[in-house]
């Protein structure tokens, strides 16, 4: 029996390795019982790109109806928002998504949603975990027997969701604008929905392969060259659109192939709601995101809050607050208007409207912003390091060894989940271990790249020793 625990964002794990069918049966069948303990009916299960995700989805569902809980599946392959939304349209109670992720191709998942339409509370999360069998139930309900006994039934969640869309952005003012718009699924589930709502941007990446070409769908700037290069290579190109693998994340590039990252997108989205569309509410950003969303908010008179790394304790203050931006470092952004939930579709088509309304490249966009809190640059380094080293680098970290790294002191600390120090060069670094991955990450934010690089290189040199 392997030990399943749930990450920052649900269980994952490699295939066939401890992600198998027995595994993802206790793993569905915790999520019966806690459905079962709450007076829960009603499960909605869908399933990206992935190896086995139609497998592990039935799987699923016939775990579920064994329980007498009735099973709405998707009919085809859907995007994590597709199964998040398709929760609050079918007045389901919970959502189960065969995914994970931006995770490496050998990995699969199982992400769990509420009824409100995001990612499921911390503490039912914890109390599905605690109902995890050591053994997995083997007398299950086929899902022709579901069927007849109407427990089972099959929805178009795509074509949901395309209503859904076309009934909340402005498509014809995007469709018309005279900018040409490129987008890379990454091989991702958002292959099918983005042409569609769009059908003349020019694709890359757009075909179904489960094993994403070898690379990890994540819309980071160094996974999406080939991106950039056909963003660069066409003149008539204005913004570049980048999903990852269930499309709930978003990368972005401008017309000249730059990469705009998501600390960017979300003042942009900060910037557009607010100044453009009039709208007010709560910012609620992770720990990791730049500092300049709360002056942004600060100078705009919105309240901030920042929490710990995950989407979901955004997702938890936007069900009980009236929150207008919520983001994360890692692309998962969400707004005002649509489920508390992150849609790498979704914030793509509002930054596509906020250019066609005002007319403006994105990198003139980008200066609005600038003009308001200044320039600034973001990047990231995964360290792939051994376990005793990431240990090792922790520990320091907690007993406060660190005062310098290398000729920069630090200058103040925070701890709200990593380490995050403040530099006498102007930047600040975190160092934070993945919930997800085996990597140590660490962050910069400086007044532009090149000071960003030096100071990760810097930081790098000390914590490998």
């Amino acid at each position: 029996m392997s030990d399943i625990k749930f990450g920052t964002d649900g269980w994952r794990a490699i295939i066939a390795q401890d992600y198998t069918v027995d595994n993802v049966k206790r793993v569905a069948e915790a999520t019966a019982l806690f459905m079962q303990e709450r007076g829960m009916k009603k499960a909605v299960i869908g399933y990206d790109c992935r190896f086995g995700g139609q497998l592990f989805a039935d799987t699923t569902a016939r775990v579920l109806g064994s329980y007498n809980i009735h099973v709405i599946m998707g009919d085809r392959i859907a995007t994590t928002p597709m199964i998040s939304l398709a929760v609050t349209k079918l007045k389901a109670d919970i959502g189960i998504v065969i995914t994970a992720s931006h995770n490496p191709p050998s990995y699969n998942g199982f992400k769990l949603k509420s009824s409100y339409g995001g990612p499921s509370i911390p503490a039912d999360i914890t109390a599905v975990e605690n109902h995890i069998p050591a053994q997995a139930k083997s007398d299950l309900r086929s899902l022709d027997e579901m069927k007849s006994g109407n427990l089972l039934s099959y929805e178009d969640l795509e074509t949901m969701y395309y209503d859904h869309v076309m009934a909340s952005f402005d498509i014809e003012a995007i469709r018309n604008s005279d900018f040409h718009i490129g987008y890379d699924a990454m091989y991702g589930a958002g292959y099918q929905i983005f042409p569609r709502i769009l059908p003349d941007a020019k694709l890359l990446h757009c075909d179904y392969n489960p094993s994403f070409y070898g690379q990890a769908p994540e819309p980071i700037e160094r996974n999406l060259k080939p991106f950039s290069e056909m963003l660069k290579a066409d003149p008539k190109m204005a913004i570049g659109i980048a999903n990852d693998g269930d499309a709930d994340r978003i990368g972005m590039f401008d017309g000249d192939g730059n990469f705009v990252d998501s600390h960017h997108i979300l003042l942009l989205l900060l910037y557009y709601l607010h100044k453009h569309k009039g709208l007010s509410g709560k910012v609620v950003i992770t720990f990791s995101v730049t500092d300049k969303m709360i002056q942004l908010a600060e100078k705009f008179g919105l309240e901030v809050e920042v929490t710990k790394i995950g989407f979901k304790y955004i997702a938890e203050i936007m069900t009980n607050e009236d929150v207008l931006v919520g983001g994360e470092e890692s692309g998962g952004l969400a707004v005002k208007g649509h489920i508390p939930e992150r849609d790498g579709v979704w914030i793509g088509l509002m930054i596509l409207e906020f250019m066609a309304k005002t007319g403006k490249t994105l990198q003139e966009l980008v200066q609005l912003v600038y003009d308001e809190v200044g320039t600034f640059a973001f990047d990231r380094y995964d360290l792939h390091i051994t376990q005793a080293l990431k240990e090792k680098v922790i520990a320091n970290c907690k007993a406060n060894a660190y005062t310098e790294f290398g000729s920069l002191k630090i200058v103040n600390t925070q701890t709200l989940d990593g380490f995050k120090y403040y530099l006498d060069n102007g930047t600040w670094i975190m160092i934070r271990p993945s919930g997800t991955e085996p990597v140590l990450r660490v962050y910069c934010e400086a007044p532009d790249r090149f000071k960003a690089i030096s100071t990760l290189d810097i930081v790098k040199a000390v914590l490998l020793g």
